[in-house]
């Protein structure tokens, strides 16, 4: 079987590990001319170091990564310790994404991967997907993985009218910054009023990692340091607000945060999507990454040399939209929480459902 993916980033490079590690042969198409990762860290939950464990490279993660928990604070510094749920239901372990991209290449085989080659479109057939390519060449395959995050050009083609969509007044800031002088005696996350969530955690290089989002925004002014500044005062007058203002402002990033809409669909006969390209959502459950990582892993389990691509892409849609109404629901819960109280709670609720369902 020979599969091709599109996107070089988390999920495309898991996918393609995990369908080589299962026997079929992948070529991954990155339209960037370098493997890259987009924003600082991330973390990943025991369900995402679960499927890397299975891929082999569970310890290899772990290296370049610190373990740390998810507890919020509220603006008065009180831990909000919902007593209905266990101390896994915090656990994860902070990577930085670059390292991360890295490792997966690596592991992947670099070989297998084609960069400054973008997608252009695929003419699907009964025994077979063509898939064109931005230099003008083409290759057929008898898959079509479309793993290439938000702005899909994959999804563009397979569901039309799926463009992401602006989730309306949500905005995040976030950097890294090198050791400061800042003394972190912990990582703190906090909950603050007028729709502010934010904080701050260290990395396993000393480097600090803080970020910022609000829901329902007012339009934005200043530059993003001041930006990011008068969030944080709703949030804290203290450790948070001093890492922001030791930060140059070209190290702030800054998004508008998108989603892509619920599709009706995630596959045909031979194309299928993983990852951001098929359920893109709201960072405010930091949970983006580690389930499109449990999509690659069900993709490596289905699709198997000898097997039906049909057949497999049609179990995998079974699955995995039921799945994202769930996700959807939690994570609706935790944004429409009406106190810091009722957050914590329904993120953990959230934590507990994915790590263990």
């Amino acid at each position: 079987m020979q599969a091709v993916v599109i996107g070089a980033g988390i999920v495309g490079l898991t996918t393609g590990l995990a369908l080589r590690r299962a026997g079929v042969e992948v070529t991954i198409y990155e339209h960037a001319p370098e493997i890259r990762a987009a924003g600082a860290s991330l973390g990943l939950w025991a369900n995402a170091l679960a499927v890397f464990d299975e891929l082999g490279i569970g310890d290899r993660i772990r290296a370049i990564g610190k373990p740390s928990a998810m507890y919020f604070h509220d603006p008065a510094g009180k831990r909000l310790d919902p007593p209905e749920f266990g101390v896994e239901d915090h656990q994860f372990v902070l990577v930085p994404r670059s390292e991360l991209n890295d490792l997966l290449a690596d592991a992947v085989g670099r070989e297998n991967i084609r960069l400054g080659t973008g997608f252009a479109g695929y003419d699907e057939h009964p025994d077979h997907v063509t898939v064109r390519l931005t230099d003008g060449s083409s290759a057929a395959a008898d898959v079509l993985i479309g793993a290439d995050g938000t702005y899909s050009a994959v999804r563009a083609q397979l569901v039309p009218g799926s463009a992401a969509q602006e989730h309306a007044g949500h905005h995040a800031w976030r950097a890294v910054i090198p050791p400061s002088g800042i003394e972190l005696s912990e990582n703190r996350l906090l909950l603050g009023t007028h729709g502010t969530r934010g904080g701050y955690l260290l990395n396993y290089d000393g480097a600090v990692y803080w970020l910022v989002n609000q829901f329902n925004s007012p339009p934005l002014t200043g530059s993003r340091k001041q930006q990011a500044l008068d969030r944080a005062a709703f949030l804290d007058k203290g450790i948070l607000t001093d890492l922001i203002a030791a930060t140059p402002d070209e190290l702030i990033l800054h998004n508008q945060i998108m989603l892509v809409p619920p599709l009706p669909r995630w596959v045909s006969e031979r194309v299928v999507l993983a990852g951001d390209s098929a359920h893109a959502m709201s960072p405010h459950i930091t949970a983006g990454a580690t389930l499109g990582i449990e999509d690659a892993a069900l993709l490596g389990r289905l699709l198997v040399p000898g097997g039906d691509v049909p057949e497999a892409l049609a179990a995998y849609e079974a699955s995995q939209l039921p799945r994202y109404a769930d996700v959807a629901r939690l994570s609706a819960a935790v944004e429409h929480a009406p106190t810091p109280e009722e957050f914590a709670r329904t993120y953990a609720a959230f934590t507990h459902w994915m790590i263990t369902q």
